[in-house]
């Protein structure tokens, strides 16, 4: 292999070292970021209660102010049909001070629901946006494992077959030892029987001749006779 070639292929291992810790911090970073937003939605639920809380009490002020602007009208009139003039006016005053006030928070009772509405709205839509960001970081991560799994039995399953293949070659060669050292006996055995001259009787009686014996009994019936004879 070339150096530029070297260069090259040590360079690309280095940058998808570099990828693979960018990308480990760049989950890291948005599970903090999760995290601190839903801490800002609790923060947010808490405000938005205030809010609702409040816009309970100023609804409760603006029917209390009417029940008592209902109440001095009524006075008011009835003092007036009873001659009481001064009585009349002086509860008219009363309901003109009481319909100012009751404007006023008609007014803040107004803000309130409106507050409300727009912070409900904005975080429904923020919990609905970390509900997605938080599907999609759990499906990276979901993926991250599998595809990390998938290359760790990969690498065993290849492993394995190196190692099968290596225990085959030494089977081999065992067989191929075994068999040589089944040669080398078999000619020693060989050799022995030639100096032992059980060669020469192996192949007599492979010929069907009985090694120092006579060929039957008529001839050595005969060498016995003649040499009586003699």
């Amino acid at each position: 292999m070339s150096l530029k070639k070297l260069w090259t292929a040590l360079k690309g291992g280095v940058n998808e070292a570099a990828e693979a810790v960018a990308d480990t911090q760049t989950i890291r970073i948005l599970d903090q970021e999760m995290r601190e937003a839903k801490q800002e939605l609790i923060a947010c639920d808490q405000s938005l209660t205030k809010i609702m809380a409040k816009r309970k009490l100023s609804e409760g002020k603006v029917k209390s102010l009417q029940g008592d602007i209902d109440t001095y009208t009524n006075h008011a009139v009835s003092a007036a049909e009873g001659g009481n003039e001064a009585l009349a006016i002086e509860c008219a005053e009363k309901v003109s001070e009481l319909e100012a006030s009751l404007a006023t928070e008609e007014g803040i009772l107004e803000g309130f629901k409106k507050s409300e509405t727009t912070l409900k709205q904005n975080i429904a839509k923020a919990k609905t946006n970390v509900r997605r960001m938080e599907q999609q970081i759990e499906q990276i991560k979901a993926t991250e494992s599998v595809q990390k799994a998938q290359v760790a039995v990969s690498s065993r399953h290849m492993g394995a077959n190196s190692k099968v293949k290596t225990a085959l070659d030494s089977l081999d060669r065992i067989k191929a030892k075994q068999a040589e050292r089944s040669a080398e006996l078999e000619a020693a055995e060989e050799l022995a029987s030639a100096e032992s001259g059980s060669d020469l009787d192996q192949k007599l009686k492979a010929a069907g001749i009985t090694p120092g014996g006579s060929g039957n009994g008529k001839d050595k019936l005969a060498q016995l006779m003649a040499a009586k004879k003699g």
